[in-house]
């Protein structure tokens, strides 16, 4: 095993800054970050402008570098766009400054490997009598020592510069290492979900000619049954542990090899010398990574090396205008997806400032275990994982007794009244922040400075929340798969920007596009709105085998997102709606679907909602996962017995929940076809089991309406 040689039990916290991480005067704000390149001021707005380009008057974070664009005559025609901006850090330039020997993947392990050699890189928590101990770790240079071996051992088996290497798994050390032997030798990484089926597995195994697949040791089940259809490219598996005799047997009666981990690092052992590394340059595409998708088979997006250095360089030029930093102190815990690229980013953030990763132990009933152990410094999350951090946190309030309830509600509007006239969330209620938010701070370990969200919307009552209570900086981040990751991120202790993703990220380009038959005009001078445009050197290069839907979304460089977004008054975007979701009902109005889940997302006691409606009926239904806890103290105060899927099922919930979705309605304002006439309460949450939502938590509402359909017309028959 990777860690069976190399025991360091060290605690993190005993370690000694380096010289490289001396104090430096602190960055100025994100305002001045151009000042060198002023050309004038526009009445009170910043007022910087670079390569041509006009800075609008009240976008401060912005730099304008093209006017907008009418709409193309012809029909047919493109429709009208607005501005395109880009971040004013980062001098407003469209690329990170070139730094030496910085080409690839490999080149950002690489020269941490050389930088910081004795820095642990990788933990796990040691298991002794099944019991789960301290993390233990490896150094930058021992996991070096490990990939070198590894990736001579890839090379013995046949594959070369541009073959292609699955990997498929729960985080672990062995995931990374098998990755960067990838990137070492110019082979391309394709990750393989953690919670597809073996049908996704058997597609991506073949539709990206996968000749080698190193597989967590419980899932090897799953790979096999891809056979023999896979055996086309797939030649060999490694398994991150150990193998058994019957599938060494089933392997071998289909043609290909299989190793344990530990005989896979011994092939290439005394072998480094004979398979040189081979020149990698930044256009060399490093992976391809297959997006779950809501409809069809799996796309494979291909990742250039450019877009990762990129996005790393464009991440750290944002802490820096924020007064932040990654440090080689610095500890992150693994456990969204490395399959996904959101975790892929965040962890060659960490590997490019020599900080340490420490992986969970797979179970989510286990993770509040792991987070206090390691005690992380960086806490990424989901939305759903901080919607539960939430709902915990309420319940321990709300169940506190008298005087504790009112200790906190009265050091919330406190901190949050401060940190809404300006004041830094550790300056907003120090006192307070000691005498009672430390206790959920000591929850996420004690340590966390930096929680991120992304991958889906964050609610805007949570986000609040999080920022008031956890004394860490609470961000929302945008970006796609195609995009690298994050496009956008909110500012630190700015609570303007509650419900926005932010302003976008340095050496990215932005515009918003028209989208005339949902009534966005990107053109509008109090409220431009219209389709997420996004430009620059962190894009995908295409969709691998899939030239027809590679010219769908990305049209003269300008990749278009399907998300519907509202520039704000100060250069944030705020995600209003989604292209696609919009359909017409039978009197002829058309709906919005996702902008109405977002509203009626957050009335109470509704935790996730799936609105329908078809053009063959006048009015809308939804099925909708409520709170168990509100609902339950609902049915309590009154009269309502059973266990949760009796009070879902009960006439009186359901009528509860449309009191409350229609409250939420009309303090939305919401036109009367947009309101929800019938709901269906369902006590299970919407889930992949089921084949409901994707791995990132996106609805699949073709698979909700075949799941729900007799439901659906039930409710549509109990109207008539």
């Amino acid at each position: 095993m990777l860690f069976s040689n190399h025991l360091r039990r060290t605690p993190i916290l005993e370690r000694k800054p380096s010289l490289a991480f001396l104090p430096v005067p602190p960055p100025l704000p994100f305002p001045s970050a151009v000042d060198s390149c002023r050309a004038r001021e526009i009445g009170e707005g910043v007022g910087r402008v670079r390569e041509g380009g006009t800075a609008d008057a009240t976008m401060k974070y912005l730099v304008q570098v093209a006017e907008g664009r009418e709409a193309a005559p012809e029909e047919g025609g493109a429709p009208s766009s607005g501005p395109v901006y880009r971040c004013a850090a980062g001098a407003g330039g469209a690329s990170p400054p070139a730094v030496p020997g910085l080409e690839s993947c490999w080149d950002i392990f690489r020269l941490s490997a050389e930088k910081y050699p004795d820095n642990p890189m990788m933990g796990r928590r040691e298991i002794v009598d099944g019991k789960a101990g301290k993390y233990t770790w490896v150094t930058y240079k021992e996991v070096c020592d490990t990939v070198i071996k590894v990736g001579a051992s890839i090379r013995s088996c046949g594959i070369n510069k541009g073959g292609r290497c699955g990997i498929y798994g729960g985080n672990s050390p062995e995931w990374v290492v098998s990755m960067q032997a990838c990137n070492a030798h110019g082979i391309y990484c394709v990750p393989l979900y953690d919670t597809l089926g073996a049908g996704a597995i058997e597609f991506i195994l073949c539709h990206a000619e996968v000749e080698i697949a190193f597989v967590e040791e419980k899932k090897i089940g799953e790979v096999l049954k891809t056979l023999p259809n896979a055996t086309k490219f797939l030649k060999t598996i490694v398994s991150f542990g150990k193998v058994s005799p019957d599938q060494k047997e089933k392997v071998e009666q289909n043609g290909l090899s299989i190793y344990s981990w530990s005989e896979f690092v011994l092939k290439g052992d005394g072998a480094e010398e004979k398979y040189e590394l081979p020149p990698k340059d930044k256009a060399d595409i490093c992976t391809i990574m297959y997006t779950s998708g809501t409809t069809g088979d799996p796309k494979g997006v291909l990742i250039s090396n450019k877009s990762i250095i990129t996005i790393v360089s464009a991440v750290d030029e944002f802490l820096r205008n924020s007064n932040e930093q990654i440090r080689e102190d610095d500890v992150y815990i693994s456990y969204l997806p490395l399959a996904h690229i959101f975790d892929r980013v965040i962890e060659e953030v960490f590997i490019h400032h020599g900080a340490s990763i420490g992986f969970w132990r797979g179970d989510v009933k286990l993770l509040v275990e792991d987070i206090g152990e390691l005690k992380p410094t960086i806490f990424c999350a989901v939305p759903r994982v901080l919607d539960r951090i939430y709902g915990g946190l309420q319940d321990k309030v709300s169940t506190g007794g008298f005087l504790k309830k009112t200790l906190f509600n009265v050091a919330y509007k406190y901190k949050q009244g401060n940190m809404i006239k300006g004041s830094k969330h550790e300056d907003a209620a120090s006192i307070f922040d000691k005498l009672v938010f430390t206790k959920v701070k000591r929850g996420l370990g004690g340590r966390v400075r930096v929680i991120l969200s992304g991958a889906a919307p964050l609610s805007n009552h949570v986000e609040e929340f999080l920022r008031v209570v956890t004394c860490s900086h609470v961000l929302q981040g945008y970006g796609l798969t195609e995009t690298c990751a994050g496009s956008f991120v909110s500012l630190p202790n700015n609570m303007s920007m509650l419900g926005t993703v932010g302003p976008p990220v340095p050496y990215v380009e932005v515009r918003l596009e028209s989208v005339p038959e949902m009534g966005y005009d990107a053109l509008s001078k109090e409220s431009p709105r219209g389709e997420i445009c996004i430009r620059g050197d962190t894009l995908f290069s295409g969709y691998y085998k899939r030239e027809d839907l590679t010219k769908e979304v990305l049209v003269d460089g300008w990749f278009h997102t399907g998300d519907i977004g509202e520039w704000q008054h100060d250069g944030s975007m705020k995600i209003v709606d989604r292209k696609k979701n919009i359909f017409k009902l039978s009197q002829g109005e058309y709906v919005a679907v996702e902008n109405l889940e977002n509203i009626f997302g957050q009335a109470p006691n509704v935790d996730s909602i799936w609105v329908y409606g078809n053009s063959f009926e006048s009015c809308l239904v939804a099925v909708i996962n409520p709170n168990k806890q509100g609902l339950e103290r609902w049915a309590e105060s009154n009269g309502v017995s059973g266990d949760f899927a009796s009070i879902c099922g009960d006439a009186k919930a359901k009528e509860f929940i449309l009191e409350e979705l229609s409250k939420t309605g009309k303090e939305k304002k919401l036109k009367g076809f947009e309101m929800i006439r019938a709901v269906h309460l369902e006590p299970v949450l919407f889930d992949m089991e089921r084949d409901l939502i994707t791995p990132t938590y996106k609805k699949k509402r073709p698979q909700l309406l075949k799941y729900y359909q007799g439901i659906i017309d039930d409710m549509y028959k109990s109207m008539k």
